[in-house]
């Protein structure tokens, strides 16, 4: 009996395709074998230069005539529980009335009519975001233009951190399961059928993006260039900023001269410094991707179905609410980790415009207000004088943490924050309408009881 067979026939319990299952004995076995899934300096070299989309001037042609064998991806399986969610985080409001989801739909309904192409959207849905998103799609018929509307993320189990073995939880037996990360973009696919259906009807290009990242939007121009130079496998990664330094950044294998994805995770303790020197390490990983769909196929068919990507290897608590509660090991990948196993891999420099995801209410809160706009095409625009965040908000936890909190303490919308260099409320503070923000604005208030700002009052 191998040590894996556990863990395989608990898998097998839930009915997990047998992909997921193989996936999950690589992980399974590099961890067991003592790989930490660590990358240090002494095995990358940072990344210099990166092509521009801003050079993608004469693509747009080429962008169109792909468009019949292009699909869009939304990774929909977050709930959003940061924010004080149950369900999908693409169903807040978002902008003009209108969710994530929402726009998201309209923006490939636009695409559709501007150029005749029936473009599908499709989800990958969690167990917990599917019932819901799929209720709002109903609203828009035909959008996923006769594919499955969506296909679910795997779970996988969480293991023991002192003996390598599948933990056991009988007071909240969910808690012995974690998701795989959006590495298992992969292996869902494959499991789902997905990959083999949209390959059957031609399509061979798929753009991915997270559905709460609006300023991802298919580009043409990206599009062609994109399935003109026949790339296999592309990022979209962006400068980083002071506010990306714990985030996943490129760089180049020094072993092959290969791109590869670093996350934090990855980073050995006394290498955190340079992990996170932004000067050194420039590049950002956006988690937008494009896929050559025929390029995956053949990868996924010469590995026996496993993509091997680099191992993720998270220690938590079983239950993540009790401290005290056996401390596991969460085996993860992360799905722009494929960039190391595609021979012709490519990275492409985009402007931060198409990279405005809403982790906080803070963020939540810079998107209702008038710093961003939709166009005619419902693409995310910002005010002409500013940057995609060049704002910084901080709110009190206490008070503004949760959705529901943001919208009991902004009822009537968003203050303008156009002529706004920051933003700092402490306490309990409720704007009426028609407020602007000039300048530097801090707001300070220790009373029990909440401080109304009048209808068009201009703080400064």
């Amino acid at each position: 009996m191998s040590r894996f067979d556990p863990f395989e026939s608990k898998m097998r319990a839930e009915k997990l395709h047998q992909t997921v299952i193989d996936t999950f004995r690589r992980s399974y076995e590099r961890l067991a074998e003592g790989e930490t899934g660590l990358l240090g300096r002494s095995q990358i070299e940072p990344i210099r230069d990166l092509p521009s989309a801003d050079e993608l001037h004469s693509y747009p042609p080429a962008g169109v005539a792909a468009l019949e064998k292009t699909a869009v991806l939304k990774l929909n399986g977050g709930l959003g529980t940061s924010m004080g969610m149950t369900r999908a985080k693409s169903l807040l409001p978002a902008k003009n009335g209108m969710t994530f989801l929402e726009i998201s739909a309209r923006q490939v309904l636009r695409l559709r009519e501007t150029h005749g192409v029936k473009v599908p959207l499709i989800l990958m849905n969690s167990f917990r975001t599917r019932r819901d998103s799929l209720a709002v799609l109903d609203g828009f018929p035909d959008l996923s233009a006769g594919f499955p509307a969506d296909f679910l993320q795997n779970k996988v189990p969480k293991v023991r951190a002192d003996d390598l073995t599948p933990v056991e939880w009988q007071r909240a037996p969910e808690h012995e399961w974690c998701p795989p990360g959006h590495g298992d973009l992969y292996p869902a696919l494959q499991s789902s059928g997905l990959l083999a259906e949209l390959l059957q009807r031609g399509i061979e290009y798929m753009f991915v993006s997270n559905s709460d990242n609006l300023g991802a939007m298919l580009d043409l121009s990206i599009l062609g260039w994109f399935a003109q130079e026949r790339i296999p496998f592309l990022m979209e990664a962006t400068d980083r900023t002071e506010s990306d330094r714990k985030g996943g950044h490129l760089a180049r294998r020094i072993q092959d001269g290969r791109l590869v994805l670093r996350e934090v995770a990855q980073c050995p303790d006394d290498e955190m410094d340079l992990f996170q020197d932004i000067t050194l390490f420039r590049y950002f990983n956006t988690n937008t991707l494009w896929l050559n769909l025929p390029a995956l196929n053949s990868a996924l068919a010469s590995n026996d179905g496993v993509l091997d990507l680099a191992l993720i290897r998270n220690v938590k608590t079983v239950d993540p609410a009790d401290s005290s509660s056996p401390k596991v090991i969460q085996l993860e990948t992360a799905m722009g980790a494929a960039i190391s196993t595609f021979g012709g891999a490519r990275a492409l420099r985009v402007p931060r415009e198409r990279f405005i995801p809403v982790k906080t209410t803070a963020d939540l809160l810079a998107l209702w207000s008038d710093l961003y706009g939709l166009d005619e095409d419902f693409r995310l625009t910002i005010a002409p004088e500013r940057r995609p965040g060049d704002l910084p908000i901080e709110l009190d936890p206490r008070f503004y943490a949760r959705i529901d909190q943001l919208e009991t303490r902004f009822p009537r919308g968003a203050p303008s924050l156009r002529k706004c260099t920051r933003l700092s409320v402490r306490g309990d503070v409720v704007f009426g309408e028609g407020v602007e923000c000039q300048g530097e604005v801090r707001l300070v208030h220790e009373g029990k009881e909440p401080l109304h700002i009048p209808d068009g009052q201009v703080l400064s």
